[in-house]
C-alpha cells in the first residue's frame, strides 16, 4: 500500500522535530545525526568510529529520551563474557525446589550502547550475532526474544589499538552504516563551553512515543523503490567486486547482498525524511559511503598506498552511471 501525502507530510514533520531535538542536545554534529536518525529509520545498527569525548554516548542516551526507548550501555573489555551481555541461567529458589531461571542480561533493550566493541574477545563479538541479525538470543538451547525496536550503536576509538580485536566481517556486515564521528570546530567548542558543564546532561524532550515511531519505520517500507534505482544500486554492489570496474583494482573482497539491501532500506528512510514518496539516485548516493566503506576489504598493496576504502566507494559513485546503457526487460518502469 502506498503513502498518502498528508500521512507522509505528517511523518516528515515528525523526524524534522526530532532532528532538531537531537541537534540542541549534540551541538555541531548535524550531518552526523541525520545518518544516525537515516539509519534507525531503516532498521539498521549502526558503528560509530570516533575519539573519546566527541559526544558518542550523549547521542545515544539522547536518541533514546527523544523516542521514549529503554537504553542500556555495555563496556566492552577483554574479559567480559558472553553471558555478561546476553544473560545467564541463574539457580533461584521457587515453590517447586531449586531451579534455572534465565536472567536477562543489559542487550536486551531498545537501544544498546557496545562502548568500544573492538575490546571484547571474538568470542564476545560472536554472541552479537544473532541478536543483530534475528534479534534474539539462545542460551543453553533455549531462545530468547529481544524487545522491539532493537538497535545496536558501537562504538570504536580508530587510534588505540592495542588490546583491542578487530570486528570480524560477519559482524561489520551486520552493521547498516559505519560512521565517523569528526572533532568539533573552534565555534562549535565555544558553543558547548558556553551551555555545557562536566558531569550535566543536556536536558532533552520526548519527541515521539514509541507507536508513533512504530508508524514512522512502518512507513519507510511503504516508500516506493523505482526499478532503475534498484538496478542502480545492483550495479554499484556489482562493481564493487575485483574485476568489475576500474576502482574495484584495489578491492580484495567486495560487498555482500547484505550491503544492497541495505543501501534500499537507507535510500527510503532518506526518501521519508526528506518528504518525498520515491526513492531516488539521490538518496543512493547520500548513503553509499557509510553503507559500503566497511563492507570492503582492500588489497594488502592499497593500504600501503594509503587508500582508504571511502575513497573507492566515492570512486566507484564516480565510474557506475545512474541508467544503464541496457535496462532488464523486468525494469518495466524506467
Amino acid at each position: 500500500m502506498s503513502l498518502e501525502e498528508s500521512e507522509l507530510s505528517a511523518h516528515a514533520a515528525s523526524i524534522q522535530s526530532l532532528l532538531e531535538e537531537l541537534n540542541g542536545a549534540l551541538y555541531g554534529q548535524e550531518n552526523l545525526i541525520e545518518l544516525v536518525v537515516t539509519g534507525l529509520l531503516a532498521g539498521g545498527h549502526l558503528l560509530l568510529e570516533g575519539l573519546p569525548g566527541l559526544g558518542k554516548t550523549e547521542l545515544v542516551k539522547a536518541l533514546a529520551k527523544t523516542l521514549e526507548l529503554e537504553n542500556k550501555r555495555i563496556q566492552f573489555t577483554p574479559d567480559l563474557l558472553p553471558g555478561d551481555i546476553t544473560g545467564n541461567p541463574v539457580l533461584q529458589e521457587t515453590e517447586n525446589g531449586r531451579e534455572f531461571r534465565f536472567q536477562k542480561g543489559p542487550l536486551f533493550a531498545n537501544i544498546v550502547l557496545a562502548d568500544e566493541i573492538n575490546r571484547a574477545s571474538p568470542k564476545t563479538q560472536s554472541a552479537l550475532l544473532e541478536a543483530m541479525q534475528e534479534q534474539r538470543v539462545t542460551v543453553l538451547g533455549t531462545t530468547h526474544p529481544l524487545p522491539a525496536p532493537f538497535f545496536v550503536l558501537a562504538t570504536q576509538n580508530p587510534i588505540e589499538l592495542e588490546g583491542t580485536y578487530p570486528l570480524p566481517e560477519a559482524q561489520l556486515d551486520r552493521f547498516l552504516f559505519k560512521l565517523e564521528v569528526r572533532r568539533n570546530t573552534a565555534a562549535t567548542l565555544e558553543k558547548i563551553v558556553l551551555h555545557r558543564e562536566i558531569g550535566v546532561e543536556p536536558v532533552v524532550k520526548k519527541v515521539l512515543s514509541r507507536e508513533e515511531w512504530g508508524a514512522i519505520t512502518a512507513a519507510v517500507r511503504r516508500v516506493y523503490l523505482p526499478g532503475v534505482v534498484a538496478n542502480y544500486i545492483a550495479r554499484l554492489v556489482d562493481a564493487s567486486h575485483a574485476g568489475q570496474s576500474p576502482a574495484a583494482t584495489a578491492i580484495k573482497f567486495g560487498a555482500s547482498p547484505r550491503a544492497a539491501l541495505g543501501l534500499a532500506a537507507a535510500s527510503k528512510a532518506r526518501a521519508l525524511m526528506n518528504g518525498r514518496l520515491n526513492a531516488s539516485f539521490e538518496d543512493v548516493d547520500a548513503v553509499a559511503v557509510p553503507v559500503l566503506q566497511h563492507r570492503i576489504i582492500l588489497h594488502y598493496e592499497a593500504r600501503l598506498e594509503g587508500r582508504t576504502p571511502r575513497e573507492i566507494v566515492e570512486s566507484l559513485l564516480a565510474e557506475v552511471p545512474r541508467q544503464a546503457l541496457e535496462l532488464p526487460a523486468t525494469l518495466s518502469d524506467a
